[in-house]
């Protein structure tokens, strides 16, 4: 039964860590017009950083050598890209310079939209794996009761 629960931690890590992702991906599409936040400057597109966390404590891992362990996913920061902002000339614009470019984010919205497509069927698949999980467990536990 360990095994089930295992697998259910690693699929719950990841849908927690997917969330968060689209979560960043949706504020970077909201911001992608943003030329002055509190920090000053244009908004900065932001990135989470994950990092593979194993889901058994180190003694355990000791004793099951043999074993390929399981890693769950852990959230260990949101940066900002460090790029330059987008220079474009609009010298009507209330933030344009003395030559009249505004600095812009530097937010890629096709790039956004792809790496929100991607981390949207990474979601959907662990969705799918923690149902396989679920059924596994269920029918376990039917031929227990027989």
């Amino acid at each position: 039964m360990s095994d089930f629960f295992d697998a259910i931690d690693v699929s719950a890590s990841a849908l927690s860590a997917e969330r968060l992702r689209m979560n960043t991906i949706s504020s970077n599409l909201a911001n992608a017009q943003t030329t002055r936040t509190p920090e000053g400057g244009p908004y900065r597109r932001k990135d989470p950083v994950f990092e593979a966390v194993p889901t058994k404590d180190f003694a355990s891992v000791l004793q099951n050598q043999m074993e390929v362990p399981l890693h769950k996913v852990k959230v260990v920061d949101v940066v900002s890209d460090t790029g330059a902002p987008k220079m474009v000339y609009q010298p009507s614009h209330p933030d344009a310079n003395e030559e009249g470019y505004v600095a812009m984010p530097n937010v890629n919205t096709v790039e956004e939209m792809v790496n929100l497509i991607t981390a949207s069927r990474t979601y959907e698949a662990n969705v799918k794996a923690l149902n396989v999980t679920q059924n596994m467990m269920n029918r376990a536990l039917d031929i227990g009761r027989r």
